[in-house]
Parts: structure tokens; sequence; C-alpha cells
């Protein structure tokens, strides 16, 4: 008898995200052989196994003119994969910081009932702390890199586990 797949949505929009969801899908796959992870991706996601629907350097701009002028590439990017989530839906969500990208995401996939994670919280602590909240309805779960950030998040009705 085989154990129904898992399957993880996940989202990194930078290199160093794509090194924490590459390290991420590794020990995923540690505990629950049977999953599959779909969704952006760059190098360190796809050799971990991660299915490409998008790559990562879709987002890789830099500067405001570069941005401004990419801007509606970014939207269709963002808008893909909504609908593509949405139509196939995962058992869990995991956007990996680029939170201006990935929150979004996250607040359109949790009103259809699909489980939310961020992994790196935004830094919210240290400037725009009223977005805490707003950010804590959006993720089911925050996966911090810093020991404080959980005590911070619950403060603001939000989930948060310090993974390092």
């Amino acid at each position: 008898m085989s154990k129904r797949q898992v399957r993880i949505g996940i989202v990194a929009g930078e290199t160093s995200g794509d090194r924490l969801g590459g390290a991420f899908i590794r020990a995923m796959r540690n505990e629950i052989p049977n999953v599959r992870f779909e969704g952006m991706a760059g190098p360190e996601m796809i050799a971990a196994g991660c299915d490409a629907i998008a790559r990562i350097d879709q987002l890789s701009v830099m500067g405001l003119v570069e941005v401004l002028r990419q801007y509606p590439a970014l939207l269709r990017v963002r808008s893909r994969l909504i609908r593509h989530f949405l139509a196939r839906p995962p058992d869990v969500f995991v956007g990996i910081d680029v939170p201006d990208f990935n929150l979004g995401i996250e607040r359109r996939l949790k009103r259809h009932g699909i489980r939310t994670v961020h992994y790196v919280c935004p830094q919210v602590w240290a400037w725009r702390t009223g977005r805490a909240k707003s950010i804590s309805a959006v993720a089911d779960l925050l996966l911090a890199v810093l020991p404080f950030e959980p005590d911070f998040f619950d403060h603001y009705g939000g989930a948060a586990r310090f993974v390092g």
C-alpha cells in the first residue's frame, strides 16, 4: 500500500532564498520521502528536486528604474503562479523571503483554503511593526531565522517557529 504523495508549492525569488529552499527541500525529503515540490526555483532548489514552473531569474531585478520597467512582467509571473496553485492546490505553500512578492501569493492561496508558510520573517520588528499583524494573518506559520522573532510575532497573533 503506497502513501499519498505530499505536494508542496514553493517560491523563492533570489539566490539566498534558493539556497534556503534547497536545504529546506533536502530536509523535508529526509522527513517525508514521498514529497513533491513545485514552484519558482533556482539551481539549488532544482538540484534538490523541485519542479520549476518558473525560475528565480525572472525576479532578479535591481534598482528603481529596472523594477518599474519589469513590474508588469513581475505581476504576470505572480499571477501565473497563483493560477497554477489554485488549479492544482498543494498541501501547503511555502514562500521564501521576498515578502512583497510572496505575501501576495500567500494571501490569495489562503483565501482558497491552502495552508501557507512564510520562511524568513520580514524584519518588521526593525521597521513597520504595524505589518506584523497583517503578515501573521496571511501566513499560517512563519519560519524564523532569528531566535527572538517567534515571541515578537506571537504578540501580533502569529504562529512562528525558530528554525535558525
